[in-house]
């Protein structure tokens, strides 16, 4: 196999190792923020005790295996956000992607193409893969610079719904080693919604060490930015906004942990132990954080919050799943499987209940995401959150 093809996927763990690391040296892994509740009940959503109820395999994800099968585009892939567009159409979001063919045992060749970011594009049962470059060589939809490479990360519509924006964080290598690499700023990637193909790319505030791509939520006039600061074994949620949709068009402004700044170097950590890849959503008259638990490496839980404010704190902890794939005792019988970057999906939720989809990679991606296609896709649960009796 070539390790050209295989390299990227491994990069795609590198805050694993990196905590491996922590750990290994006696830094101790970090613990949940546990904000003092008092005076922040004021909402129906934080001074109710909910209880949730899942059901895997929620829909699409039967649609997106059986796509996948085919081998006739995309056939995995981790990041998984979903944005609305015209004409009934659902553009899947994903970072790094697996490209067909498949083999009859499913598996993959050794020679299948890999490329750094997607869309998958659904009308109704239809699917279609969309990429950068031509059928007989694709591409990444926004192309690599030489030293690096860019993930996907939150999205939504601006303009008018004329805009598809992404956020696209950029990746450089700094040596030649497998673990040589690091994070190196944020920047929006924007798309025409009709055609989806790039129209420009553009710096984004990347001054304080924080991923400004966990999550975008439009509440009232502005538009509320979701940062991780990722320090591998800990990582903090930040929060900024920006007025109107257009995350470019004004000055952004920064939680402090009492109210906005312009400097970027003041916003605070609102919680720990959030994955890079989480959601803030509106729930009743309130809001709810749905993540990965990130206060335990490898973990299986996915985790709800919840908030009276966009900026927390976030609290109230409930247990919305536990992924069956997770390592040695999951459902591949392989130490190696772990999940990660659980998110719901606003567009999708019917009444009370999220649709909420993660990741699953293995530690060994050199070898078991070409031994089982299977591995490398998004999973679906519906979550119904409920008063507790």
């Amino acid at each position: 196999m070539g390790a050209n093809k295989s390299q990227p996927v491994t990069r795609r763990l590198g805050v694993v190792a990196a905590a491996l690391a922590l750990v290994a040296a006696g830094v101790p892994a970090a613990q949940a923020a546990e904000p003092d509740a008092a005076g922040v009940a004021e909402c129906d959503a934080v001074r109710t005790n909910w209880t949730a109820q899942a059901k895997p395999h929620a829909d699409p994800e039967g649609l997106l295996n059986a796509y996948s099968d085919t081998g006739k585009g995309w056939t995995g892939g981790d990041t998984t956000n979903s944005v609305k567009l015209s004409g009934g159409r659902t553009v899947w979001i994903f970072s790094d992607t697996f490209l067909g063919p498949v083999n009859p045992d499913g598996s993959r060749p050794t020679t299948t193409p890999f490329i750094n970011n997607s869309f998958v594009v659904q009308r109704g049962s239809s699917v279609k893969t969309v990429t950068g470059g031509t059928p007989a060589n694709p591409t990444a939809l926004v192309t690599p610079p030489a030293n690096g490479w860019y993930w996907f990360g939150a999205a939504q519509t601006s303009n008018a719904g004329r805009n598809l924006d992404v956020v696209a964080l950029r990746f450089e290598k700094t040596g030649p080693g497998q673990w040589d690499w690091r994070w190196h700023s944020n920047h929006l990637a924007r798309f025409d919604s009709t055609t989806l193909k790039l129209r420009k790319l553009i710096p984004m505030p990347s001054a304080a060490n924080v991923q400004w791509s966990a999550w975008l939520q439009r509440d009232g006039d502005y538009t509320y930015i979701y940062g991780v600061e990722d320090l591998g074994a800990s990582k903090y949620q930040h929060v900024a906004r920006v007025r109107g949709d257009d995350l470019t068009a004004n000055p952004w402004e920064y939680w402090t942990g009492s109210g906005w700044s312009a400097d970027e170097t003041d916003s605070a950590r609102v919680l720990e132990g959030v994955a890079n890849e989480h959601s803030v959503t509106r729930w009743r008259d309130g809001y709810v954080l749905v993540t990965h638990d990130t206060t335990e490496l490898f973990s299986k839980r996915v985790l709800g919050y919840f908030s009276c404010s966009p900026t927390g704190p976030f609290v109230k902890p409930v247990e919305l799943y536990q992924t069956p794939e997770t390592g040695a005792d999951g459902s591949y019988e392989n130490a190696n499987i772990i999940t990660y970057n659980s998110h719901d999906h606003p567009d999708r939720r019917v009444g009370n209940t999220l649709l909420v989809s993660y990741n699953v990679n293995s530690l060994d991606a050199n070898n078991d995401l070409y031994a089982d296609v299977s591995i490398y896709r998004p999973r679906f649960v519906a979550v119904t959150l409920a008063a507790a009796r």
